[in-house]
């Protein structure tokens, strides 16, 4: 039997794609963010996407994973949509 060279903690290519969705994700979360004009709700905008990234960190499975890609994406759209009535 043939050792792997890997680390045992390496990701498979399906877990680093599914990652880099995520970090892509929580990027735009955060421009979208910077675009809110009042300083305390963006603070607190901010505050809760970095919680709520951190919160779910542990997250294994992917079906999970999916789900919260899915809400986040969702509330990215929400997010945006605000954006845009607030400079209308």
């Amino acid at each position: 039997m043939v050792a792997s060279r890997l680390p045992p903690a390496t990701l498979t290519l399906k877990q680093f794609v599914r990652r880099q969705h995520v970090l892509l994700l929580y990027r735009r979360i955060l421009q979208a963010i910077r675009q809110v004009p009042n300083d305390s709700d963006r603070k607190y905008l901010k505050d809760w996407a970095r919680e709520e990234f951190k919160r779910n960190k542990s997250a294994t499975e992917e079906d999970t994973i999916r789900m919260m890609i899915t809400q986040g994406n969702m509330q990215l759209k929400e997010l945006e949509k605000t954006l845009a009535l607030a400079r209308s």
